[in-house]
């Protein structure tokens, strides 16, 4: 089990942990930063990418090993120097990555899940991509392979800084006097998942906010300025894997309809959010032009739908951390179904929330690959026997039902208003 998956076992409570102590104080101030739909979709988006990250779904076009191996000039010692050059080099390859994510078109698609809540709170932390499956940032690490600092420091390293990350996507903590002048503070954060044109495309630093004021991109915030959050294209959806996708689907339906080739290659290379002229006339987009006129998208859903959602993350997350404990005792295949069948999971109660059909069929393909499964693990299902496997194959069942249940219900409904109407 990799350090990456080790860690989990005691972040992913400790995040827990914290989202509800920031939820508690939230409505003890009577500040409204979650809602629970928002918080489903996020913490379902950070699901989906650990189990992405778990079983190492990614391309890589260029390794940090490979650099080593090929372009080490000086090895550098003692240890203690060599992690504090990592962590200096890591940073600065996660402010250029985060910077590229963020200014080009096809990028975009890579980040633009964490950037979809209407809402920031600790939960929106977790909004990570499944869709940065092509790996290249080594290439900003070269300073690090020139010193032949070693590629495990980095395995170690790279969890440990993406965890540190997480504490400033807050409201409750305002700005913290000279540590402004240092770190990546909840202030400075607040500014770069904001909307407003004072603030778009502005602080993209991760830990150490030295890079944006070196490179022109620091922003303090404003007090005459409050941040609005979400994207200039609102996505509409509360499903993460539908947010992961939806701006690359909107790339492929422009390159498509553009008249000139040039736009049909250019688009992808050029400024986030760049369209051919012929195609932005023709098939225009919601875009929020004055982000005080925002309004966050919100569904109308029943409080026994809702409490349905989160148990179905519960479960879901339980179902995760039994995936990555037998992960090494299966075959790629049986994990990559395993993989599979947790995020059609996700995707199926999420899409319930957004009262789209995608999740009966959704549910339908998992109830099927469930049983299949089971078969073919002689009722068992990946080392779990008697009473625990038919307590798994119970609730994939009720998944089924209640599904059709809260849809049917969803219909019904619908069809009383139009009557009413």
């Amino acid at each position: 089990m990799s350090f990456y998956i080790k860690s989990l076992f005691f972040a992913i409570p400790t995040f827990l942990l914290l989202i509800s102590l920031e939820a508690w104080v939230a409505k003890v101030k009577r500040i409204k930063i979650n809602r629970s739909q928002d918080m489903i979709s996020s913490l379902s988006s950070g699901v989906s990418n650990t189990i992405r990250d778990g079983i190492k779904f990614s391309f890589v076009i260029i390794s940090y090993s490979w650099l080593v191996e090929h372009i080490t000039i000086y090895q550098l010692s003692p240890i203690w120097l060599a992690v504090i050059i990592a962590f200096i080099v890591q940073d600065f390859a996660g402010y250029w990555m985060h910077r590229l994510n963020h200014r080009v078109n096809i990028f975009w698609n890579r980040h633009i899940i964490h950037h979809s809540s209407e809402d920031f709170n600790l939960s929106c932390a977790l909004r990570q991509s499944i869709s940065n499956t092509i790996k290249f940032s080594a290439i900003f690490m070269i300073p690090a392979a020139l010193f032949g600092i070693p590629s495990s420091i980095f395995a170690i390293l790279g969890p440990l800084h993406l965890f540190m990350q997480f504490w400033y996507h807050t409201q409750l903590i305002g700005k913290l006097g000279l540590l402004e002048y240092i770190l990546v503070t909840p202030s400075h954060h607040r500014v770069h998942h904001a909307i407003n044109s004072e603030y778009i495309d502005k602080n993209y630093s991760q830990i150490l906010i030295i890079w944006d004021k070196i490179f022109g991109t620091f922003q303090p915030e404003l007090d005459s300025v409050k941040p609005v959050y979400g994207t200039l294209k609102p996505m509409r959806t509360w499903n993460p894997v539908i947010i992961n996708f939806k701006h690359l689907w909107h790339l492929i339906k422009d390159a498509w309809h553009a008249k000139r080739i040039i736009d049909k290659i250019r688009i992808w290379f050029m400024p986030t959010g760049w369209r051919p002229k012929d195609v932005e006339k023709k098939f225009p987009l919601e875009i929020i032009n004055d982000p005080k006129k925002q309004i966050k998208y919100e569904t109308k859903n029943s409080t026994i739908l809702i409490a349905w959602s989160w148990i179905q993350l519960t479960i879901t997350n339980i179902l995760m951390f039994h995936f990555f404990i037998s992960l090494s005792t299966f075959s790629s295949i049986l994990n990559y179904l395993y993989a599979f069948i947790l995020i059609l999971n996700i995707f199926s109660f999420t899409s319930l929330l957004d009262q789209r059909r995608y999740s009966l069929i959704a549910e339908s393909i998992k109830i099927i690959l469930v049983f299949s499964l089971f078969y073919y693990q002689s009722f068992s299902w990946y080392g779990l026997e008697g009473l625990f496997a038919y307590i798994v194959g119970i609730y994939f069942i009720t998944s089924f039902i209640l599904n059709i249940f809260f849809y049917n219900e969803k219909n019904t409904n619908s069809a009383i208003a139009k009557t009413a109407i």
